[in-house]
């Protein structure tokens, strides 16, 4: 039986890793459908998987995967993007992905003290991690996804699109991984 569907923003698509090195290749599989200006908005308790995914991104962006590590305590983290179509004329890399975690901020308030537009609304990838402290902020088209600690390694995958692109995104993004998504 095929299903047809036809605006993921009414459904939820999820799916479940097995280890960190399958979440970090579904990440790296995302990160090559990836394009200036797309905003991953990831939500999950501590230790859920957010940032070895954003490690996953940062590669399939061609950015150096071994040096991600969480913003907790800085906020935001930058990582400069290699992938060749995005190397400006004269060779400077401009696009890059702006890595951004929540977790100490106390309220919504505190956005634009960081910055928060020329991340989130640039030509950088914003992977946004406790992003549900930002969900009135984030941009109508962006993808969600939630990280749910199972027994072990093993992590459930919520998967959610808000627009056209992010609904491009996922559809890529089952396809490249050679995901079996199941419709919520």
């Amino acid at each position: 039986m095929t299903v047809t569907v036809l605006d993921l923003r009414e459904c939820v698509l999820m799916w479940e890793s097995a280890s960190a090195a399958e979440t970090e290749r579904l990440g790296a599989a995302l990160g090559r459908l990836l394009r200036p200006g797309d905003v991953i908005a990831l939500l999950g308790d501590l230790g859920s998987g957010k940032t070895v995914l954003v490690r996953g991104l940062a590669s399939g962006l061609g950015c150096a995967a071994d040096e991600v590590h969480s913003p907790s305590f800085t906020l935001i983290n930058e990582y400069a993007a290699g992938r060749g179509e995005w190397e400006a004329a004269g060779g400077d890399r401009l696009p890059f992905l702006a890595h951004v975690d929540l977790y100490r901020i106390r309220s919504e308030d505190e956005l634009p003290g960081i910055g928060w537009d020329a991340y989130v609304n640039s030509r950088c990838v914003a992977a946004v991690e406790w992003a549900d402290r930002a969900l009135r902020w984030l941009p109508r088209d962006h993808l969600r996804v939630s990280l749910e600690t199972l027994e072990g390694d093993r992590r459930r995958f919520r998967v959610q699109a808000t627009g056209p692109r992010s609904h491009q995104v996922v559809l890529g993004w089952v396809e490249a991984a050679g995901i079996r998504a199941e419709a919520t």
